[in-house]
């Protein structure tokens, strides 16, 4: 394969991936990959990179179950024709048994998931960083781990993001009995103790999977600045200590930052062919009004134009999400705004949906609450055609719903968290600033008071509303895309490599602005 001298290359390392863009190869239209956010903005960055003329390559498992189940009509004859000419293309499949035959990216036996993930290093790090020679190594969570030590024994600039904190941890025994040569770059690898010697470490010191990308990588992202600084001061007790110091030291060493995820494209109400009623900001008083008589009359609620509906978009985790918060306080704040025909709808799945669903037989509120299965289709209606979203999680990564919501007009309800935090702004209709209503304290009394503050604005004169929506709608769509996302990476790889990624240096940069405003409770 021959560089091209102008532009540095760049390797993306990930498990999963959602779609790639045409030009990437024969069979991009083919990538279903996905087990969650990190498949999205993987395959968004991807492609965003690619269309802005960056010599970008990407590296995923051949899941060929996950992959070929919607070919189709390809014969068999063209898919040998094509994986024959794989290797010239900009999509590099790691091929290994381990994964040949899996129907998800992801295994309920954490076993086939250790061998999945050594699977896979080994072929990118024998056989497709030899192949592409790449100036810069973009790895991704903890099944890349052990690939940015690799990178710097061979003098590769590496990225290594955090999408989710999760980590795995084996020995350098284990780890070689994979194929993986891991004592040319050991020392690049983070263990539960600080190791001796290789021969010490070799069968009785484990390696931490994600620790070790942190360690290993020259720079680390994760995708919100402030839930970094959440890690790196000790906010949160689930994260262990190791993962914790490590990026503390390399955000002392100025090398470590927070770069948003942004939202599918496809999240467009203007284009979306989900929604009974397409709109945009200068006609969504009459777009939001058809979904919600569309969702009012398919889910069994009562039929008001005037009744303000708050969606829950986030899957019913007490860990994480915060849906205690809500079944404490549904009762009471259904009651409140009895009058005013408040209602919720609830698109999501978890162990926490027999507990609404519970709460919404007991008090009779099949009018005023509906509990519904994750549906694709429905949740892009349900954003459509609610007026606030609610986002009561006690930690945030990063979030997309909040996104989503301000894109599609339908205003968050947030704790003050994470990314909540950097992409939440309390709303000041005064000072035309604002998108959402964002609570501190992580407690009943916190959300019933942004419940409270939302339903103060929903109460304003329609021309205010409206405005301010229309604001929103507008920063959204500007500031919430995978455009702002790709040139916030290009800036970073552009700081990492000291020099331009595309010819000329660079693009129009763009920043992902925030409003002021104070936040309460």
């Amino acid at each position: 394969m021959v560089k091209d001298a102008k532009k540095p290359r760049v390797l993306i390392v990930t498990p999963e991936v959602t779609y790639l863009p045409p030009g990437m190869g024969n069979m991009a239209n083919y990538f279903r990959a996905k087990a969650g956010g990190l498949a999205d903005v993987s395959a968004a960055l991807v492609s965003a990179l690619f269309k802005q003329g960056a010599d970008v390559h990407v590296a995923l498992p051949d899941f060929r179950t996950v992959f070929y189940s919607g070919v189709g009509p390809v014969m068999r004859k063209e898919l040998s024709t094509i994986r024959s000419n794989m290797p010239e293309d900009r999509i590099h499949l790691a091929e290994d048994r381990a994964f040949f035959y899996q129907s998800g990216v992801y295994s309920n036996y954490p076993q086939e998931n250790f061998k999945i993930s050594l699977a896979f290093q080994r072929e990118v790090i024998n056989h497709i960083i030899p192949q592409v020679q790449p100036d810069l190594i973009h790895c991704n969570d903890w099944m890349t781990g052990l690939i940015p030590g690799q990178a710097r024994w061979m003098g590769i600039p590496c990225l290594f993001t955090i999408h989710n904190i999760h980590t795995e941890k084996y020995t350098l025994e284990q780890i070689e009995d994979r194929g993986v040569d891991a004592a040319s770059f050991w020392q690049g690898l983070f263990y539960e103790r600080p190791p001796e010697n290789y021969e010490e470490s070799r069968n009785n010191n484990k390696v931490d999977f994600l620790t070790s990308g942190v360690f290993g990588a020259h720079f680390v992202n994760t995708v919100s600045q402030t839930f970094l600084m959440e890690i790196i001061e000790g906010q949160h007790h689930f994260i262990q200590e190791p993962i914790k110091q490590e990026l503390a030291n390399k955000w002392h060493a100025d090398c470590a930052t927070g770069i948003l995820n942004a939202p599918d494209p496809s999240y467009n109400p203007a284009t979306d062919k989900s929604l009974p009623a397409a709109y945009g900001p200068d006609d969504h008083v009459h777009g939001k009004l058809e979904n919600k008589r569309y969702i009012q009359q398919n889910l069994g609620l009562l039929q008001d134009d005037n009744a303000p509906i708050f969606f829950w978009p986030s899957r019913l985790d007490p860990v994480q999400k915060g849906c205690q918060l809500l079944a404490d306080i549904m009762y009471d704040v259904i009651s409140k705004y009895w009058d005013n025909n408040l209602q919720i709808v609830v698109v999501a799945n978890g162990e926490y949906q027999k507990v609404f669903r519970d709460i919404v037989l007991h008090h009779g509120f099949e009018e005023r609450v509906a509990v519904q299965n994750f549906d694709e289709r429905l949740s892009r209606i349900a954003f459509a055609a609610s007026d606030f979203v609610l986002m009561p999680s006690s930690f945030e990564p990063c979030g997309l719903p909040q996104m989503i919501g301000a894109i599609y007009g339908s205003l968050p309800v947030a704790h003050d968290t994470g990314g909540l935090h950097d992409t939440v702004w309390q709303m000041n209709t005064q000072q035309n600033k604002g998108n959402g209503f964002l609570y501190r304290f992580q407690d009943t009394h916190g959300l019933w008071w942004a419940i409270d503050r939302a339903m103060d604005f929903y109460f304003l004169s329609p021309e205010v509303r409206e405005a301010q929506v229309a604001r929103v709608m507008r920063h959204g769509k500007e500031n919430f895309n995978h455009e702002v996302n790709a040139r916030a990476y290009i800036d970073l790889y552009e700081k990492m490599l000291h020099r331009p990624l595309i010819g000329g240096g660079g693009g129009k940069k763009s920043s992902q602005s925030s409003s002021d405003g104070e936040t309460e409770s």
